[in-house]
């Protein structure tokens, strides 16, 4: 299975003589996905190949739309002026690329925000871009669906986490009524929903689901008066755990084979990328990478270790998410304290992916075949 993979040069200037074998994508072919999230703007623009999809232009930078948000219960017009900026670039992408297909979504910033309808005008106002606020069960959805590529054939119960800024999605799927080989088809299936209708094909059933609303912007807010690293680590890890209580498999004794954790988000991958010593973030080996809670448990404890000022200067976590990266430690640990596997598959995929995927299902553009 190959992942899809993002193009060295996106955004580069092109070479003067282009190589043969790479025509410009012709822009019927093309869809944009954007996720506006309480830390990230982020884009890709794909063609569909095959049963995935190939990236040809892809934008990602730190906004903190939901800065001071939790105290304000609003969007500050610092945070509303960053999101726009960065919605001007990828305007302009959209633009080169003559995108006509396109889905544009914000998250648990705006869904909590008091102002996010005044903040959904600014945006169309400023940039002409038709963004919705999507709601949990959505953003789930699509996590899910993004991940299907990753899904192992052996897997008979799948829990995929998706760690956001803002919030942090659980799935529970029992797939043990489908057939081996049709176990990441089936999972893609689930972007008509978590309760699709009848269909002639076994479906991957959804046992539980839940948005928890602590991702590690929110999370890290609700702690920043503690001021010891460790106490203020363990605190956020037992609070994080204390709210996954409603969520039905929370105790479940599933056996430890056939049960398969995915965690996506930028926690998952900078973790992977600490485990694997990457000085330079390479996503061809950080996605699909499986790490033991042995090594993920070492990591979380090299970054405790290093404090503050050692985590801002490893160029490992890198400078835009030094700040948040113990709050997403926290959850992750939570969740491997939890379920009864040592194993987490890491998935450098989200929101965007799943957004892309749907969009071409629901269009027929996608082979049947395998991944």
């Amino acid at each position: 299975m190959m992942a899809p993979r993002r193009p060295g040069g996106a955004g580069a200037f092109p070479i003067p003589v282009e190589p043969l074998g790479t025509p410009k994508p012709d822009p019927a072919q093309l869809y944009a996905a954007l996720d506006l999230g309480t830390n990230s703007c982020r884009m890709l623009i794909a063609q569909p190949k095959g049963s995935q999809f190939h990236v040809v232009d892809s934008f990602s930078k730190s906004v903190q739309l939901g800065l001071g948000l939790e105290a304000s219960g609003r969007l500050s017009r610092a945070s509303m002026g960053r999101a726009a900026q960065a919605l001007h670039i990828c305007r302009r992408k959209i633009e080169q690329h003559d995108v006509k297909r396109m889905r544009l979504v914000a998250t648990e910033a705006c869904r909590r925000a008091k102002n996010a309808g005044e903040f959904l005008r600014f945006v169309q106002r400023e940039t002409d871009l038709p963004l919705e606020i999507i709601q949990p069960e959505e953003e789930a959805r699509l996590a899910v669906v993004s991940c299907a590529p990753l899904v192992s054939t052996r897997t008979e119960q799948l829990l995929v986490v998706d760690i956001g800024g803002g919030s942090t999605e659980l799935v529970w799927i029992d797939l043990s009524a489908v057939p081996r080989a049709d176990r990441p088809r089936a999972i893609m299936r689930l972007h008509a929903g978590f309760h699709p209708p009848e269909s002639p094909f076994p479906a991957a059933k959804v046992v539980d689901w839940i948005s928890v609303p602590l991702g590690v912007a929110t999370l890290k807010d609700q702690f920043g008066d503690v001021e010891d690293d460790g106490a203020r680590f363990a605190l956020m890890s037992w609070f994080f755990e204390e709210n996954l209580a409603d969520f039905s498999p929370y105790n479940a004794s599933q056996p430890r084979e056939n049960f398969q954790i995915i965690g996506t988000s930028g926690t998952v991958t900078t973790v992977a990328a600490s485990h694997l010593g990457l000085k330079r973030y390479d996503r061809t080996k950080v996605d699909g990478l499986r790490m033991t809670s042995d090594q993920i448990d070492r990591v979380i404890q090299g970054y405790l270790q290093l404090g503050p000022d050692g985590r801002r200067n490893d160029p490992r976590i890198g400078r835009d998410r030094h700040s948040l990266i113990m709050s997403g430690a926290a959850i992750l640990q939570a969740l491997m304290r939890i379920w009864p596997t040592d194993r987490l598959s890491v998935a450098d995929r989200g929101l965007r992916e799943g957004l892309l995927y749907a969009q071409m299902s629901a269009d027929g553009v996608l082979e049947e075949g395998p991944f």
